[in-house]
């Protein structure tokens, strides 16, 4: 367990999440893609408390430690066996100076900011105030990695729902052929030591693709990847073969994701691109 404070435009709320959700190799590149629609936010994290501040400057600095009211909420929620998550590193060495509790701050905790953040009328529905710019923590450093691939730039106070849900969508895309990568490699030395055919330089999905044709010859011209006639004859002709090392249920539910994958890319990066230049013009 895991207690989160959390600042909004008002005030602040302590959240309790499982420390796990910050923790790993790849946190950086995919914590931010779970705080992308507010039913996993739901899961991930739950709110616990939230105080509006007159004046939110004085709740904590430097000199004056943590006032009251907030202390009192922090200590409420917080259990000796678990550590706080702060947004700033000021915040971890007032904490930890004036309340005596252990403090977490770092890139990982700062992605798990961002997301509650973008979810944050849902998870804190009293907050009434709107982010204004000097609100908006950075953009979360995996979606800015995702943006960056695909040549999109913008700033924190530009992301809009529409341009998360379009790279969470590209998000699940590059997911797709991560996962299936290997399988499908494997795949295309079997396909060359069965059939011949090199499949060296061929795209996940064309690999993915002469399954289908195995197995569906007669709906060949409903694929997206360009097989040869004479590559396709071969296939066909060992079919039995490849009944004895594959599933055939299997290779075409794979053939369907792979399809459904490059078919949601396609869509989806020219719409992150217009939504993208969008946002560029309107604040031009």
């Amino acid at each position: 367990m895991m207690a989160v404070l959390f600042e909004t435009p008002s005030g602040f709320a302590i959240f309790h999440c499982c420390a796990s959700l910050i923790q790993g190799q790849d946190v950086l590149e995919v914590l931010w893609d779970q705080f992308t629609n507010n039913f996993n936010a739901y899961r991930l994290v739950w709110l616990k408390q939230f105080k509006s501040f007159e004046d939110k400057s004085s709740a904590i600095t430097q000199n004056a430690g943590v006032n009251e009211r907030l202390s009192r909420m922090i200590e409420r929620w917080h259990y000796p066996w678990i550590k706080l998550a702060v947004a700033k590193p000021e915040y971890k060495e007032i904490i930890e100076k004036y309340l005596n509790i252990s403090c977490v701050h770092g890139p990982a905790v700062m992605e798990l900011m961002w997301g509650i953040q973008n979810c944050m009328q849902c998870l804190v529905p009293m907050e009434k105030r709107k982010l204004t710019e000097a609100d908006c923590l950075p953009i979360s450093q995996g979606l800015h990695s995702l943006l960056s691939r695909y040549a999109c730039v913008v700033k924190p106070e530009m992301v809009s729902e529409q341009i998360v849900n379009a790279a969470s969508a590209l998000f699940w895309c590059e997911s797709v052929e991560k996962e299936n990568d290997t399988p499908l490699r494997s795949l295309g030395c079997l396909i060359k030591r069965v059939s011949g055919i090199n499949c060296d330089g061929w795209s996940l999905l064309k690999i993915a693709t002469t399954m289908k044709v195995v197995w569906c010859p007669e709906e060949i011209g409903k694929t997206c990847e360009e097989i040869s006639e004479k590559e396709v004859s071969r296939l066909v002709e060992d079919r039995d073969k490849y009944d004895v090392y594959l599933d055939k249920d299997a290779c075409l539910r794979t053939y369907e994701i792979m399809l459904s994958a490059h078919d949601v890319r396609t869509r989806k990066e020219n719409l992150l691109k217009f939504l993208v230049e969008e946002a560029k013009s309107s604040e031009a």
